[in-house]
This record gives structure tokens, C-alpha cells and sequence, in this order.
């Protein structure tokens, strides 16, 4: 009975802490994050058409299966920059199983687009904005694209890709099952003006070398719905001429990527438009200009904000280059005068910090002739010095320009040529000297030399 009872109240406790540990729906609604306010307050601003035609002009005519891969890997830009240094480091070793989207690894395995990728990473940033939030415009545009080079006669059926044309759309598919082929092209030429001149292809669009076919090209379009799916590797086409090639894996081919994941923090990045310029070629006249109007909408998946690196990042800020460092000409000071007694500064050092060498001492004034009398005191008579000495030269002092040794303090100027020379010298007097003068028996004289290294007889 006691038993059923602790363990009734026990029950009870657990569901009231839990019931108070649990926080309503109402509260946790009405506490929204601040960026996803900020993000709130300050809405996307869409791309033009123009502009959208200027950003896809590079890669609109790319085959449809490697297309689908770079459009989502675009919103990945920090892994598409670890990607870039992995295959610089490693190679192809080993892609599969890093961390990273799935279609990041998928554009890793081929060099060649994810190098491109990884070197305009503005234009990498500003392709991942436009695909999170105008999918369907960034679509068009690659039709609208693709219809311009078709009209020009540049989109023809080749040994490396097979042009499909439907009303409506175009498709780009390999032409061989077992390798894809990357196009090469000149994006103001392709668009605007024929290929074939009289008969004769002039060379407008090549094609690199071919590159293997993999599970890895897991994605393509829906071009009637404007979509990209994940086909799993069923279906016919491109897919039914590749599967017999193909060897499966579950890296690639797997339930939980039905789902094409978006990576939305990219929309926290700043994009420095200035440097798309170059991307006109297809809309000369158009410019971005209307992307710097405001700041960016920042996701909660980027982080706080912080001031002081959104400062240096923004380069449209005109209060930046006030915090890069001292200006190149600063303005002159003036130099203070020295006090009384203050001994003026030398060239090279400081005016503010006292020298820490000893002042230069005057040289003392000549003293006047003695014109007093002889003295008649006997002179005292002076203990004869244990050992005869030449005289020392005086030090020489260092120029005022020198460094002074740290062991010296600057008095004199220490020389390890002549030093060694010294030494040397006496050296060779100790060894000319007999051996009796150098060491004496026990019993008999000691050594000569300094008084205080004489030794008493017992």
C-alpha cells in the first residue's frame, strides 16, 4: 500500500515539473527571432529579367542533368569553396563521403565547373539568391536563352550532346551514355551571331574533354512545370542510354533526397555587384545598380549581426576607408623644444623618450701653467708595483652613430678580430717561456704573477 502510494505521488511530480518545464505554443509564437524580423522589414528585391539573362548566359547552354547540380550547389558557397580546396589538396579521392550537399559532391567530379564556381564567388552568391527566391524566373531565363542561341543556328545535335526542341522548351542531354561533355563558349557571340557561315562551322561553342557519367547526376528538369527533381535514376531517355553504365550507390540514390534541400542562408551573404559588372554580355546596358539600395536580408541560419565585420565587408559604406589604418600623408606635428639641460635628440631617435646612454661629456678645459713655489717636502717613498704593466691606451668611444654593445654600455667599442689577435698573442709568449719559469717543484717558488694569487707556505 505504501509502495502504490510513493509511486502515485511520484507520478504526479514528474507531470507537474513537466507540465511547467513546457512552454506554451501562444509564447514561443509571439517571440520571434530579431533577424527573422529584420528579414521581415526588408523584402527581397527580385532580379529583372535582363539581369537574370546576364547571370545564366554562362551555363545556360550546360547539359541538363550537370545544370540541375550547380543551381542547387550555388547555395551552397562555403562548401563550394571547401570543395575547391579538397580537390586542389586530395583529388577525386574520396568525394563521395565528405560532408557535404549532395549536389556540391555531385559538381566536385568534375574540376572544371566547380574551379569556375569557386572563382566568382560573387557571381556564385548572387546565382544561389536567385535561385532560392525566383526559381521559375531563373528557368525562364535559361529557355529564353537557349531559344536565342537555337535561332542563331548554335544549338545543334553532336556527338557530345543531344538538343531536343519541344514547344515551349529545350532540352540538352548527353549524347553518349557512359561520358558528359562540357561546352565552351563565348556568351556575347553565341547568342547574337550564327555559327555555320556559308556551310562552315566556325568554331563558336567546343567541347572540353569528356568527363564519366555517375550516380552522381541524380537531378533534372521538369521543363514543362519549371521544376527540378530528383529522378532517382528511373526513367527513360538520357537516363534509360546511362543506367546500364551506372553503378549504384546509396551516397546518391536514396528516399530522404526526394526532398531537394536549399541552403537559405545564402541570402545572409553579401554580394559585391560592382564586380558583376562583367556579366553583361548578353544585356550590355544593364547594370546592378538597384541591388545596392539597401542592406541584404539576413537568415537566422547566418547568425548575429556584427558591426564591426558588416563595416569592413560593406564596400559601399562611404565611412569605410575612414577605418582602414592612418591616412598615407599625416599631418605634421610639431616637434617639441628641449628643456634646459636636456640633451638634444639625435637622427633616428625620438624627441619624447630620453636616451638611455650616458650624456656626452665636455671635454675639460685646459688647465692654467703652476706659478706656485717649489715644494721643499721630501717626496714619500712608493712600494715598487708587483708586476710592470705597459700603459693602457685610452678606450676609444663609439661614434655618435653606431649601435653600442650590450655589454659595454656604449663606453667602448668592442672589436672580436682584435680580441682574437689578443689572445693569440698571449698565447704564444706563454708557450716561449721556459718550463721552469712556468711551474716550479713542490717546496719550491711559486708561480710568478699578481700578489693576491700567491699561495702561503704552511
Amino acid at each position: 500500500m505504501r509502495n502504490a502510494l510513493a509511486f502515485a505521488v511520484a507520478i504526479g511530480f514528474a507531470a507537474a515539473q513537466l507540465g511547467m518545464a513546457a512552454p506554451s505554443p501562444r509564447s514561443s509564437a509571439a517571440l520571434p527571432f530579431p533577424q527573422q524580423q529584420e528579414q521581415s522589414q526588408q523584402p527581397y528585391e527580385p532580379y529583372t529579367a535582363e539581369q537574370l539573362d546576364n547571370l545564366l548566359a554562362p551555363i545556360a547552354l550546360y547539359p541538363d542533368p550537370l545544370l540541375a547540380q550547380v543551381l542547387v550547389a550555388s547555395t551552397f558557397v562555403d562548401q563550394i569553396d571547401q570543395a575547391a580546396r579538397y580537390v586542389r589538396a586530395f583529388g577525386q579521392s574520396r568525394i563521395d563521403e565528405q560532408p557535404w550537399d549532395v549536389s556540391v559532391r555531385a559538381v566536385a567530379h568534375y574540376p572544371t565547373v566547380l574551379s569556375m564556381m569557386d572563382d566568382n564567388l560573387d557571381w556564385t552568391t548572387a546565382l544561389g539568391q536567385a535561385y532560392v527566391n525566383q526559381s521559375t524566373d531563373v528557368m525562364s531565363s535559361v529557355q529564353r536563352l537557349r531559344a536565342m542561341a537555337n535561332a542563331q543556328g548554335n544549338l545543334q545535335t553532336t556527338p557530345q550532346q543531344q538538343v531536343i526542341v519541344e514547344p515551349g522548351y529545350i532540352q540538352i542531354v548527353p549524347a553518349s551514355p557512359q561520358y558528359i561533355y562540357i561546352p565552351y563558349y563565348d556568351p556575347a557571340f553565341i547568342y547574337f551571331r550564327p555559327g555555320y557561315v556559308s556551310g562552315i562551322y566556325t568554331g563558336v561553342i567546343v567541347f572540353g574533354p569528356g568527363w564519366p557519367i555517375g550516380v552522381w547526376l541524380n537531378l533534372d528538369f521538369m521543363w514543362p512545370y519549371h521544376q527540378i527533381y530528383y529522378t532517382g535514376w528511373i526513367g527513360g531517355g538520357w537516363i534509360g542510354r546511362c543506367r546500364p553504365y551506372i553503378r549504384m550507390s546509396p551516397y546518391y540514390v536514396n528516399n530522404r533526397y526526394r526532398h531537394i534541400a536549399l541552403n537559405r542562408g545564402v541570402m545572409g551573404r553579401p554580394v559585391n555587384y560592382s564586380g558583376l559588372s562583367r556579366y553583361r554580355s548578353v544585356h550590355p546596358r544593364v547594370n546592378y545598380e538597384n541591388r545596392i539600395r539597401g542592406p541584404m536580408p539576413r537568415s537566422p541560419a547566418v547568425g548575429t549581426t556584427n558591426k564591426m565585420i558588416n563595416r569592413n565587408i560593406n564596400i559601399y559604406d562611404p565611412n569605410l576607408n575612414r577605418f582602414r589604418g592612418r591616412p598615407s600623408q599625416p599631418a605634421a606635428r610639431p616637434v617639441p623644444q628641449p628643456r634646459p639641460g636636456q640633451p638634444t635628440a639625435r637622427p633616428g631617435q625620438s624627441s619624447r623618450m630620453p636616451s638611455t646612454r650616458p650624456p656626452v661629456r665636455p671635454a675639460p678645459a685646459q688647465r692654467p701653467p703652476n706659478t706656485r713655489a717649489p715644494s721643499t717636502r721630501p717626496p714619500t717613498a712608493r712600494p715598487p708595483a708587483a708586476r710592470p704593466s705597459a700603459p693602457r691606451a685610452p678606450a676609444a668611444r663609439p661614434p655618435s652613430g653606431r649601435p653600442h654593445s650590450a655589454f659595454n654600455g656604449g663606453n667602448t667599442v668592442f672589436s672580436p678580430k682584435q680580441a682574437s689577435q689578443r689572445g693569440q698573442a698571449s698565447r704564444s709568449q706563454q708557450g716561449a717561456q721556459p718550463p721552469a719559469a712556468r711551474s716550479a717543484p713542490k717546496g719550491g717558488q711559486p708561480k710568478a704573477g699578481r700578489p693576491h694569487q700567491q699561495r702561503r707556505q704552511p
